[in-house]
């Protein structure tokens, strides 16, 4: 029986390793942070104030749902606790669940566990990111005239399960995407650092 070549690797395993390091450290480390941020529990009055990231991801969400909505001429209102409502209709409440830290975290931990120099790294982050935050505003936009047109979720999936699917889809994209960038780099890179002679 062969062994299995590819955990053979040293490569393959140092990116194993190295992504559920950065995976694990970002995932639960914003477990644990709302966990500070968030009342009752460990709670801190000044990491709550300086230091919530992800309430400012859910303020930038609600943001970006009330501008894509405002463009479709449907008025919206906010309200504290990251509430956001139709003009005399009904309205969703962005929860932590909603943030998307889950496909956050998987996206920087693959980057940042591939070779590449940190600029490039830094750029696709911020690409990837991006991505899935739209993909999480029109989610919520969505979601919230669904609510209030009575509109039933397609095949009686909600609407974490399907951001989920969706997102994972688009981050595998990325990663061909990413994968395919990388390699032409490494091709001509090996080409100019050895040109063919006539």
């Amino acid at each position: 029986m062969k062994d299995n070549l590819l955990f053979k690797n040293s490569d393959f395993k140092q990116f194993i390793i190295k992504f559920l390091a950065v995976f694990a450290f970002l995932y639960f480390g914003t477990y644990l942070w709302i966990g500070v941020v968030a009342p009752g529990g460990y709670y801190s009055e000044f990491a709550a104030k300086y230091l919530d990231y992800i309430s400012a991801i859910k303020t930038s969400l609600l943001f970006g749902t009330k501008t894509l909505l405002s463009f479709f001429s449907i008025q919206t209102v906010q309200f504290k606790n990251h509430i956001i409502r139709f003009v005399d209709g009904k309205g969703v409440r962005i929860a932590y669940d909603c943030v998307g830290y889950g496909v956050y975290s998987f996206w920087i931990a693959f980057v940042i566990a591939n070779k590449s120099s940190f600029s490039r790294k830094l750029v696709w982050i911020l690409i990837g990111l991006f991505m899935l935050w739209t993909i999480n505003v029109i989610r919520i936009s969505l979601f919230l005239v669904a609510v209030n047109k009575h509109w039933k979720m397609p095949l009686g999936i909600n609407h974490h399960d399907w951001f989920t699917i969706v997102a994972y889809l688009v981050i595998f994209l990325m990663i061909f995407a990413f994968d395919k960038y990388n390699n032409n780099q490494k091709r001509n890179k090996s080409v100019s650092e050895n040109p063919i002679k006539n």
